[in-house]
């Protein structure tokens, strides 16, 4: 009997690399289509010998047919606000013609179909915590648009396509998440964070630290993802951590682990950066008995070796 085959759009990505990992060890054949914009090749490199998995390099906002699936997680997008802030017109074009060409071929194998969207579709909130059924405050002209809504459309396109198509989808709500294959200079507060206490460096710490973020530690959303995935509800999801910390208790928190000597500094705060960001998991718990289990001083410690190989690599003399 063949194995089930999935197909993970962005999968070279930080997220989409672990969700390979998982859905290989649950007996799935994987296949990757990346167009290695912001996805690197070295997050599957412990793949490179694994008789199931198979790497494609396309761009999917170009319509694509790698065979028949079985189940389609579309993850393809910059993420951070390095990246989608240098490739804007890239980020609405995965999120629009990406979705529907993702969406095309779940609807032509009869696939089932799971997107990563993003707590980001709640832009500044005026609601705390963040429900799912909340709408959301995003300013659809500033310079966060790009990606906030590139993800709001992405929903709407997946669930126009279950709606007229009779598509299988499910929509899962992404908080901020850290951990292993993160890229350091991708603008996220974790990485930026180990980045500059490893190497001696301010921690840069925009406004006056007092805006809150809840982490996420990779394992458990990829956790989330699966279980989503598995699951037949076709609303979004929040998949996230409700532990809500401030940046500066981050930064704090930051040098307690890594041993670091460095300072704060403080910058401007950016344009549209939400002020608070808590998931509400009310309807996760409810529906896949799935909650976090890994909090934020014990994942930093899990991710902290990886990241001391990282700078290394980064501050090494090339030979």
């Amino acid at each position: 009997m063949n194995k089930q085959r999935a197909l993970v759009t962005g999968g070279a990505g930080f997220l989409g690399s672990h969700l390979c990992d998982a859905l290989l060890g649950e007996g799935w054949s994987v296949v990757v289509v990346d167009n290695l914009l912001t996805g690197r090749r070295a997050n599957l490199e412990h793949l490179r010998n694994e008789a199931a998995f198979e790497f494609v390099e396309k761009d999917i906002c170009r319509p694509f047919d790698v065979g028949r699936v079985d189940y389609v997680f579309h993850f393809a997008s910059p993420a951070s606000p390095v990246d989608y802030t240098e490739h804007g017109i890239e980020t609405l074009k995965v999120g629009s013609l990406g979705t529907f060409h993702a969406l095309d071929v779940a609807k032509k194998y009869n696939a089932k179909y799971l997107v990563s969207s993003t707590s980001e579709c709640y832009g500044d909130p005026l609601e705390h915590p963040q429900k799912e059924t909340y709408w959301g405050n995003v300013n659809s002209i500033g310079p966060r648009s790009v990606y906030d809504e590139a993800k709001r459309f992405t929903e709407a396109v997946t669930m126009a396509y279950h709606r007229y198509y009779k598509v299988d989808t499910r929509i899962a709500r992404i908080f901020n998440t850290y951990g292993p294959r993160m890229q350091l200079n991708d603008g996220r507060v974790v990485p930026n964070f180990i980045r500059q206490a490893l190497r001696g460096e301010p921690l840069t710490v925009y406004g006056d630290g007092s805006q809150t973020r809840s982490f996420c530690y990779v394992s458990d959303e990829i956790d989330g993802f699966i279980r989503l995935s598995k699951s037949n509800e076709h609303l979004p999801v929040n998949i996230g951590n409700p532990n809500e910390f401030t940046i500066l208790e981050c930064a704090q928190l930051v040098l307690k682990i890594t041993g670091s000597k460095s300072k704060i500094a403080y910058e401007p705060l950016p344009q549209d950066d939400p002020k608070q960001r808590q998931p509400d998991i009310t309807k996760a718990r409810t529906l896949l008995g799935w909650e976090p289990k890994i909090q934020l001083e014990e994942g930093l410690l899990l991710s902290l070796d990886y990241f001391h190989k990282a700078v290394a690599a980064e501050v090494s003399p090339a030979r």
